[in-house]
C-alpha cells in the first residue's frame, strides 16, 4: 500500500506529480501569441460561447493592457493550456471585468483593495482529455499571481455552470449573478474570493497550489510587468 501524508489527498498527491510535466511560458513573439489566441478560439467554439462569425483568433483589446500578464502551459512541449490575467488597482483600474461588472468592483478597488482578473482560461482538446489534472495546473497561475501581487480579492467571471468548481476549489462567493458580456454569446456571472481570508483553508486543502517565492519570481518578472515580492510566503 502507498503511504501517504496524512495532510494531502492522492488527488492533490497526483497534482503535484503532474506539475513535473508541466512548463509555465510567458508568449514572446507573435507567433506564440497567436496560437494562444487560435486555442481560445476553438476552446470558445466547442462551449458555443461565441457568437455568429467570431474571428478564429480570439482576441481583445485587453490582450495589450499594461496590467495584463498571458500564460501558456506546455505539457512535453505541447501547448496545452493558457490563461490571462490583470492586476487591478488604484492606479490600474482597467481589466475585462470592469466592462460588465463596474458597479460591483469599484467600491472595492477606491477602498484600495488589490484584485487579480482571471480571463480566457482554455485547454486544448487532446490534452482535456489526456491530462485531467491540467486545469488545477492551469489555476495555479492565479494563485501564484495572488501571492507575488500581494492580492486582497481573486475574480471569477464565469457562466453560471461553473460556479461550483470555483465555490468547491477555492470558495468563490456569488457577487454578481449573469450580465451578457461582449464578443460572448452567453452571459456570464462575477465570483468574488476573499483570498488572504481563504488562501490558508485551500492550500492547506490543496497543496499543490502552493508555490515559492523564487518560482514566483521567475513567472512573472519581465520587463514592463514587475513588482516587489509580498511578504507572504507559501
Amino acid at each position: 500500500m502507498c503511504r501517504m501524508s496524512l495532510t494531502e489527498s492522492a488527488f492533490s498527491a497526483a497534482t503535484r506529480t503532474f506539475l513535473a510535466m508541466v512548463e509555465y511560458r510567458s508568449p514572446d513573439t507573435d507567433g506564440e501569441k497567436e496560437r494562444i489566441y487560435r486555442m481560445r478560439y476553438a476552446a470558445y467554439l466547442r462551449e458555443g460561447a461565441l457568437p455568429p462569425g467570431a474571428p478564429k483568433i480570439f482576441k481583445d483589446q485587453y490582450d495589450e493592457s499594461p496590467n495584463v500578464n498571458t500564460h501558456a502551459l506546455y505539457v512535453e512541449g505541447h501547448l496545452a493550456s493558457s490563461i490571462r490575467f490583470h492586476v487591478l488597482n488604484r492606479d490600474q483600474p482597467d481589466a475585462p471585468a470592469m466592462m460588465v461588472f463596474r458597479d460591483k468592483l469599484e467600491p472595492l478597488i477606491e477602498a484600495g483593495a488589490t484584485i487579480i482578473d482571471p480571463t480566457r482560461f482554455v485547454i486544448e482538446e487532446t490534452a482535456a482529455r489526456l491530462y485531467p489534472k491540467l486545469p488545477y495546473a492551469t489555476l495555479r497561475i492565479p494563485c501564484m499571481a495572488s501571492e507575488y501581487f500581494d492580492a486582497d480579492y481573486v475574480l471569477a467571471t464565469v457562466r453560471s455552470e461553473h460556479q461550483p468548481f470555483y465555490k468547491r476549489l477555492f470558495g468563490h462567493t456569488v457577487l454578481c449573478e449573469a450580465r451578457p458580456y461582449p464578443s460572448l454569446a452567453k452571459p456570464i456571472s462575477l465570483m468574488l474570493l476573499d483570498y488572504k481570508k481563504t488562501r490558508s483553508s485551500f492550500l492547506a486543502r490543496y497543496p499543490f497550489l502552493r508555490s515559492t517565492p523564487d518560482e514566483r519570481r521567475m513567472t512573472f518578472e519581465r520587463d514592463g510587468f514587475a513588482a516587489e515580492a509580498p511578504a507572504l510566503t507559501a
